[in-house]
């Protein structure tokens, strides 16, 4: 007969380690974070796109988590400031194109835990030449804020001395790289992206991929007709735009293959969204019927509704669609819960993690969204609204059921609203009184 008492140990321990971090059970996840550029939900054919190519994307969502209602920023810099240090606008976002120097972001709380870490695609966060942020040229910048290893657009270069696609002007690691006119800019960096999970595949890893692509000039891909006519590599037109989505959607799947070829998929959470909504020069037809107008740089749906997906093989609640509110400021604590890490004064943040909601424990839903926009760019207009998942009101007191008003083009009066809408509003309302007031 067994020792009784070792197996009520064994069997206690079993029981107890079920309740344990993943990070603690197993070794902890790789982490993928990919952000397209100017891509609205509507570009997705998961999310009822009816025009645009994008099976690699639609096969994540089909066997991960998709997000019915992720909110960014309406604008890039705003975005990426947000979702790399988990706050608000308010808090740190200082100037157009420039993240301080100050702040810590989700590279420093990674790389601080023993991942190895790398950022490749669009970067715009040194300051830009002409404001004469100081600093605006260092080069070590990616490694201050985190980053072992770059491959970067618009690091210390300016678009003006050399654009993103065909004959891409990139620093890769403290080196201009070698300018070529066949070249295309995703294509290497996404090649930069492949080599580092090649090399670090032995230890966890953090990708931070805040692609240059879908953002204009609308131009061709390597897979496009007309990318064999050097002439027209630059030749804006809106119509190149499915091609720029197709593209976006190839690199996916090139990611996703390299996973598979280094046994790494079902340890490799992958987050992907997009930093605003599509270019106002963008119509997208729905499966529904409906047309979404591209509303980049505003505060509509169309400017800051975004898609989300989490994929993470047989950890990630299979073809989950979750109606759980996210924001910018969430991802930061979601990566930290990911993997283990306990957050400290060192990385406050206004966001929670949306972990449970990937993994299927649909606990501790966020009951708002809160959004702080000074843009502090173009003519765009500043704000602030508070917005569940069909009611908004902004700080001018205007609100919409957008459920019914996707546009926003008919606020509902106030000296109208039924009890129930009131007590909807006046919570909102509150809400608003206890955060800082319109920018």
């Amino acid at each position: 007969m067994p020792n009784m008492n070792l197996v009520f140990i064994f069997i206690h321990l079993l029981f107890a380690s079920s309740f344990l971090p993943n990070s603690i059970q197993n070794p902890p996840p790789n982490i993928i974070l990919i952000m397209a550029d100017d891509m609205g939900f509507e570009c997705l054919g998961a999310y009822g796109s009816s025009v645009y190519q994008t099976p690699n994307l639609d096969q994540m969502a089909k066997n991960g988590v998709r997000f019915e209602h992720c909110y960014s920023q309406p604008l890039c810099t705003p975005s990426r400031v947000k979702i790399m240090t988990g706050k608000h606008n308010f808090r740190n976002y200082q100037a157009f194109g420039y993240l301080s120097p100050k702040e810590k972001t989700f590279g420093n709380l990674l790389k601080d835990a023993g991942y190895a870490t790398c950022v490749a695609g669009k970067w715009q966060l040194n300051g830009i030449s002409g404001q004469k942020i100081e600093g605006w040229e260092d080069r070590n910048r990616p490694h201050h804020f985190g980053f072992d290893e770059y491959c970067l657009w618009q690091l210390d270069l300016t678009r003006a001395e050399g654009e993103r696609y065909a004959n891409p002007l990139l620093v890769q690691n403290g080196e201009v790289l070698p300018r070529d006119e066949n070249q295309y800019g995703s294509r290497v960096i996404s090649d930069f992206v492949l080599d580092f999970i090649d090399r670090k595949k032995e230890e966890p890893f953090f990708v931070y991929y805040p692609m240059n692509l879908v953002h204009d000039p609308f131009v061709p891909t390597p897979k496009s007709e007309d990318w064999q006519d050097p002439s027209k590599r630059y030749e804006a037109d809106t119509s190149y735009f499915k091609d720029m989505v197709a593209y976006t959607d190839f690199i996916i799947g090139r990611i996703l293959q390299k996973l598979e070829e280094n046994n790494l998929s079902e340890n490799t959470l992958i987050l992907f969204t997009g930093d605003n909504g599509t270019h106002v020069s963008i119509y997208s037809p729905m499966r529904d019927g409906n047309v979404i107008k591209g509303d980049k740089g505003n505060m509509t749906d169309g400017g800051t509704r975004v898609p989300l997906i989490a994929y993470w093989p047989n950890k990630a609640r299979k073809g989950d669609i979750s109606n759980t509110l996210v924001d910018f400021s969430d991802f930061l604590p979601t990566l930290a819960e990911a993997a283990g890490i306990p957050l400290n004064e060192t990385y406050q943040t206004d966001g929670m993690s949306f972990l449970p909601q990937i993994l299927g424990n649909p606990d501790r839903p966020k009951e708002y969204i809160y959004m702080y926009y000074q843009p502090k760019w173009g003519k765009f207009e500043n704000g602030v609204f508070v917005r569940d998942q069909r009611f908004k009101l902004y700080g001018d007191g205007r609100f919409f059921d957008i459920q019914e008003d996707v546009l926003e083009e008919l606020p509902l009066p106030k000296e109208k609203l039924s009890k129930e809408l009131m007590q909807v509003y006046e919570k909102f309302e509150s809400i608003l009184a206890e955060k800082p007031g319109n920018p």
